[in-house]
């Protein structure tokens, strides 16, 4: 205690100060939405200085009325606080009341730790006073407000007011700002989302200090505690952080070192509300079955280009950062039979070609149908409809699973894919990225699309470093086989395992997917420009109470859907590109006949069949 008297005394004497240590601050890449909302930051904790002449003048004057009333008047420290601090706390006979500046915990944010010791102390008083020396107050201020802590991971008072409440710091309400103010006595005990009476409390005495310091006037107190008042339980844009995770590694490998060492801003595909409406259905929809196993979802949507309009990794960010939709691979399950139905398509099959549902054995194994009966002679287009096993296994026998496997890789499968006679069934594993990156092309008229998430990278203030490129359409599936099988899996939707997933008025289709035991369920829907795929597990693989594509993925899958279509534009399933017309053999200038590129097929060891 002497020592702080003894340190206070010496500085208002004006000594000779040490020189201050230089302030250091990671650089940040902030990430922005579609339509330029921040969704996240990663890198350094805190953030560039805030520009107090940007914000409401009530802002900056409830940090000060609260925690520096003589802020604007003192040199570093506070004189009159110390000794009223010190005879506070001779009079309990303990160290209680404190007696910091701004610009004290400033100093000490900056160039020290929190331990309490008299050493730690007299050092903070002489950095503060150097402070004073070297920035202006609004600097001083403008510092403090970047970096001090507001709870929920949120540093800084812009991260604060995203947090809380969804706007820039420039938008916060006298309330509001009244609210993150009171934060600084303990982030903890006064958090608004977590313990509203006593954040409401504290935010009163917050307004009484403005009043008392003529902050504000006393019918704006009046007012502000009147307003109405809402505070976001969960983070905004918490379930976009998935999405950001994805990117952030990214962005680092697109731009070179000397970029990363300043502040950048990345430009993103992502749509905010349909994010929301993704992260909030998924939520919905693991809660309310989750009685019947299902622990996990994961949802990707991308529009005909390519582009991730909304990403959901799991259901709770905050318990668990991993990415399902981009890193956990799961069999396919029976959402994969269209790209045997592609191929058989492919080889001159109709969707009125003649099949029938009767035992098969191929090499040994015999697959059996969800349903124990057999349907006898069907159309192709019923087989695929009702999603019948028999049938897409002696098809792919048929057209040769190494064709299967071509037509999957061309149209956006990028994980190895085994050619046993399961995988017809959906043995193969993938992620729901991948399988959103194939179905987008039924979606799009036939283009191979490559999903991206990075429109443009650009220095803070300053130039574009990066920007996506336009690449030219890539035709993956020619027609009459494209116009045909989106002919079956709208079928799909109108008559078959997914009619619970039709939206009225849009034209849409898709296929269900569930592994025999139950371990894995999807769903994977279109219409004209949007692809969404869905699933739903658990991520120690052990198997759901009878969940199947047509339950809880269809209601996640429709849930978002009716939402994301009245946002995104949206229309009828393009028909794609008419055949080109057939070369006359030997004729001059026809080219040559040349079998379809195929990708390399590994063959994996044979899994439990759809």
């Amino acid at each position: 205690m002497f020592a702080l008297i003894a340190a206070a005394s010496l500085l208002s004497q004006g000594p000779q100060l040490p020189p201050l240590p230089p302030i250091r601050r990671d650089p940040q890449i902030t990430y922005l939405d579609r339509s330029g909302a921040v969704i996240g930051v990663r890198g350094g904790r805190f953030g560039p200085p805030v520009d107090v002449s940007r914000l409401p003048a009530y802002v900056p004057a409830a940090f000060v009325a609260i925690e520096d009333r003589r802020f604007y008047s003192h040199e570093g420290f506070d004189a009159v606080g110390i000794a009223r601090a010190i005879v506070s706390d001779l009079g309990r006979g303990r160290a209680a009341q404190g007696a910091s500046t701004i610009t004290q915990q400033l100093a000490r944010n900056l160039f020290l730790t929190a331990d309490r010791t008299v050493e730690r102390k007299a050092l903070e008083l002489v950095y503060a006073v150097e402070l004073e020396q070297a920035y202006s107050k609004r600097q001083i201020l403008g510092l403090y407000l970047s970096r001090v802590y507001f709870g929920s991971g949120a540093y800084g008072l812009e991260a604060a007011a995203r947090r809380y409440y969804n706007k820039p710091a420039a938008r916060l309400t006298l309330r509001e700002a009244a609210s993150l103010a009171a934060l600084m006595k303990s982030p903890t005990d006064y958090d608004p989302a977590e313990q509203p009476a006593r954040s409401a409390e504290r935010t009163r005495l917050v307004l009484d200090a403005m009043a008392d310091t003529g902050a504000i006037t006393r019918a704006q107190r009046a007012r502000a505690l009147a307003a109405p008042f809402k505070v976001w339980k969960r983070a905004p844009a918490e379930p976009a952080q998935y999405f950001v995770d994805w990117l952030d590694g990214q962005t680092r490998r697109l731009v070179n070192a000397a970029a990363l060492s300043r502040d950048l801003v990345v430009e993103t595909t992502l749509d905010s509300g349909a994010e929301t409406v993704a992260g909030d259905a998924t939520s919905e929809v693991v809660g309310r079955y989750r009685s019947r196993g299902v622990a996990q979802a994961a949802l990707v949507a991308l529009d005909g280009a390519g582009r991730v309009r909304a990403m959901i990794g799991g259901a709770d960010y905050q318990q668990g950062p991993f990415d399902r939709a981009v890193d956990a691979h799961r069999q396919a399950g029976s959402s994969w039979k269209p790209f045997v139905y592609l191929a058989a398509l492919e080889a001159g099959r109709t969707p009125d070609s003649p099949v029938v549902d009767e035992p098969v054995t191929i090499n040994g194994w015999t697959p059996g149908n969800y349903e124990p009966e057999y349907l006898g002679p069907i159309t192709l287009e019923t087989a695929l409809a009702h999603s019948i096993n028999t049938v897409a296994a002696r098809l792919a026998d048929e057209v040769g699973r190494p064709a299967v496997a071509a037509a999957a890789h061309r149209v956006g499968i990028v994980s190895p894919i085994n050619t046993d006679p399961a995988m017809a069934l959906g043995t193969t594993l993938v992620t729901p990225l991948e399988m959103a990156q194939a179905y987008d092309a039924f979606s799009n008229g036939g283009n191979r699309v490559s999903a991206y998430g990075v429109e443009r990278i650009r220095v803070t203030g300053g130039s574009v470093i990066y920007q996506h490129p336009a690449p030219p359409p890539s035709p993956a599936i020619a027609n009459p086989a494209l116009g045909d099988l989106n002919r079956m899996l709208r079928t799909v939707i109108a008559s078959g395992t997914g009619t619970h997933a039709a939206v009225a008025g849009f034209d849409l289709a898709g296929k269900t997917g569930t592994t025999s035991d139950y371990k894995d369920a999807w769903f994977c829907g279109f219409t004209g420009g949007l692809t969404t795929v869905v699933w739903v597990g658990r991520d120690d693989a052990t198997p759901m109470a009878r969940i199947t594509g047509a339950t809880a993925p269809v209601d996640l899958w429709r849930s978002f859907m009716v939402a994301a279509m009245k946002r995104l534009p949206v229309g009828p399933i393009p028909p794609g590109a008419p055949p080109a017309p057939p070369a006359i053999p030997n004729a001059p200038g026809s080219p040559a006949e040349a079998p379809l590129p195929t990708a390399p097929v590994p063959t994996l060891a044979p899994a439990t069949p759809a």
